[in-house]
């Protein structure tokens, strides 16, 4: 049985995925309607990666027989200045998931769940490479800001599709 104090935060963290997966898609909505279709589709898969991080979660609370809580959440940032500022807060929304994230795993060590702490390992590999992609996009989209197809150039070259992590915890629905 996983610490209660660990599953109301995950339950929380659960908020938290979800919120950033509507923020991606407000991103991607974005993106697409600027005819940037590399962008978009970057942030709609980022979009379905938030979703599926959050029904991880779902599934190893009803894995561990802890409630599943679904918590209301707040109406992402649609309005954008320029085709930086997604991708700034995109980023900046990967730093707080990353500090989440070490909190989850802080609190499961506080509780001595060990089994909770080993569930979050995955999330820790996952955020080092959010923050590193995101990052490199940023670079990329700010030096190219005033040329879009640079930016869809590179997006198409260096960002495609990854493979399933076969160390991935399980989805729940899925």
């Amino acid at each position: 049985m996983a610490a209660s104090r660990f599953t109301d935060q995950l339950n929380a963290q659960i908020g938290n995925e979800l919120a950033a997966h509507n923020q991606y898609l407000a991103c991607a909505v974005y993106y697409d309607a600027l005819t940037m279709p590399q962008m978009a589709a970057f942030f709609y898969g980022q979009a379905l990666e938030e979703r599926e991080h959050a029904m991880m979660m779902v599934q190893y609370l009803l894995d561990t027989d802890a409630e599943v809580r679904i918590p209301a959440l707040p109406a992402p940032t649609a309005d954008f200045g320029d085709v930086v500022a997604p991708v700034a807060l995109a980023l900046e929304q990967e730093k707080t998931v990353t500090a989440q994230v070490n909190d989850l795993v802080r609190i499961a060590r506080e509780e001595y769940d060990y089994a909770s702490e080993q569930f979050m390992q995955w999330f820790i590999k996952e955020q080092v490479e959010e923050v590193a992609t995101v990052s490199d996009l940023l670079t990329v989209v700010t030096r190219s800001k005033d040329d879009v197809n640079a930016i869809e150039d590179w997006v198409a070259r260096e960002a495609a599709g990854d493979e399933a992590d076969p160390t991935a915890p399980p989805v729940a629905g899925a």
